[in-house]
């Protein structure tokens, strides 16, 4: 009886991916540990955060693609509707409109969108399987450019940049011509100095000091400079767990969230940092694969682009603590502290274990 319930419980849980997840979770409890400076407050909260997580990605492995198909349409309008009330009441904190009150508690509602965005453009194509034209592909740019435009007026360029990313990876996957992604690289090359002006003056000076930290050493510099010393201080095999001098004197900051990283390459070194890549590519491959196999349309844009949006996330973090990026706000996933990014990212597995698992039979 036992037996039969656990089967029950598991049966849309992909083994292989779920054990990667695992591995990767146990890991970045043991990271953060040290990059808590051995705090159990934070180690328990983390706990919570992954259960939470965790129970929403077996909820998502659960609801078949036809039913995300059929909310798609709604997720995307109560999260537009959503961003909008951000713009009007939202709550400001450290200079940000993120946040909107609900009753008793406050929501982030970009975060929704980070699902409902693929979701909606996986839908819209997936009607036009066989006809879509340029038109189509400029109506799915504007329900992108949509959600995108209120977050990035919040501002979080972080959120922005990986619902971008999503949104687009759907349009590609949906047969995005190569000559439409030359132009618009090249419209925007043009447009570079009128899109600078409308970026906020903290966002250019990351952008600046992507090219000379050290032209404000205790400033807006001090993140990349400190992680690079981190990272390049852990040499092949790194310090040794709990040893990381950068982390355990306070050096660097962020050290639990978005710098988690250079905590992990200073204790564990080159080795740990590739070993914890390949970790990343086995998941992303496994993605891949499940999309790949994916049965219908929508199931396909939208297992891509779960997939290669969490690609996105790695290698944006990465590139951010490594200083070949400027620092834009993006966690490493599954890593980082905090639980909302982690639910997102868990969520949109669960529906890539949905998607594997809810294929029909093929009749032949």
């Amino acid at each position: 009886m036992l037996n039969k319930l656990l089967k029950r419980l598991v049966r849309h849980i992909d083994g292989f991916l779920m054990s990667c997840l695992i591995v990767t979770m146990i890991l970045a409890l043991c990271v953060l540990y040290s990059a808590s400076g051995q705090s159990m407050s934070k180690i328990s909260t983390q706990l919570i955060n992954i259960s939470v997580a965790v129970s929403l990605m077996w909820i998502a492995a659960n609801v078949s693609p036809q039913i995300l198909e059929r909310i798609a349409l709604p997720a995307y309008v109560l999260g537009v509707l959503l961003l909008i009330s951000v713009a009007l009441f939202g709550e400001i904190s450290h200079g940000a409109r993120r946040w909107l009150h609900i009753g008793v508690a406050k929501i982030q509602p970009s975060e929704l969108m980070k699902i409902a965005v693929p979701m909606l453009l996986a839908w819209y194509f997936s009607r036009r399987e066989s006809v879509a034209t340029f038109k189509d592909h400029a109506i799915g740019a504007v329900l992108l450019a949509v959600p995108v435009g209120l977050i990035m007026k919040q501002p979080d360029l972080g959120t922005s940049l990986m619902i971008a990313s999503s949104g687009f990876y759907v349009l590609f996957l949906a047969g995005l011509s190569w000559r439409i992604l030359i132009g618009t690289a090249v419209s925007i090359g043009v447009m570079a100095p009128i899109l600078w002006t409308m970026l906020h003056d903290y966002q250019r000076r990351r952008i600046e000091i992507l090219f000379d930290p050290y032209q404000d050493p205790l400033g807006a510099g001090y993140h990349t400079i400190q992680a690079s010393i981190a990272l390049g201080s852990g040499g092949l095999a790194g310090k040794g767990w709990l040893n990381g001098t950068q982390s355990q004197l306070d050096f660097l900051p962020e050290r639990t969230t978005d710098f988690i990283f250079a905590v992990f390459g200073e204790e564990f070194g080159l080795l740990g940092n590739v070993l914890l890549i390949l970790l990343f590519t086995t998941i992303i491959g496994r993605g891949l694969v499940i999309a790949a196999q994916a049965q219908g349309t929508f199931s396909r844009l939208l297992a891509g682009s779960i997939t290669l949006t969490f690609f996105t996330y790695v290698f944006v973090n990465i590139g951010m603590v490594s200083g070949i990026l400027p620092v834009v706000g993006v966690p490493l996933p599954l890593i980082s502290y905090g639980g909302t990014s982690l639910v997102t990212l868990l969520t949109g597995f669960g529906i890539l274990m949905s998607i594997h698992t809810h294929k029909k039979l093929v009749t032949s």
